[in-house]
């Protein structure tokens, strides 16, 4: 029943995912793709309290939890968007923004990292 957990979790991450996407790029009318890069960045934070939580409790040893079937791989698997992520970059590439294309990239990669960084810090502080 595993599965249910994914499945319930994953079918409030996808709306979510679409409705802050289009919320985030109506007030914004630049090429960059704010609405992924937020989106990405909110499921890394969530993911890296997750984890931190985890951690703190002594988590892990007995296989995926319930809250990390549903909120690490249901929940945050459907936010987050590797393929938005990676399509919106060759976009800019293809029409000549290369700037913005590897701006992309390095702020997402960057800003994820420190994102789950944090998320995991201010879990294990809270929990641990």
């Amino acid at each position: 029943m595993n599965w249910l957990l994914v499945l319930a979790g994953a079918a409030v991450g996808a709306p979510l995912r679409y409705l802050t996407d289009r919320a985030v790029q109506a007030r914004d009318d630049s090429l960059f793709p704010w609405g992924t890069f937020t989106v990405n960045a909110f499921a890394c934070l969530l993911l890296g309290g997750l984890a931190g939580a985890g951690l703190a409790g002594g988590a892990g040893a007995g296989g995926p939890s319930s809250a990390g079937l549903l909120i690490g791989t249901g929940l945050c698997g459907a936010l987050s968007t590797y393929s938005t992520f990676s399509y919106e970059t060759l976009r800019l590439a293809e029409r000549g923004r290369g700037f913005l294309a590897a701006a992309n990239v390095l702020a997402s990669v960057l800003v994820g990292l420190g994102a789950v960084h944090l998320g995991a810090r201010v879990a294990r502080q809270l929990f641990g």
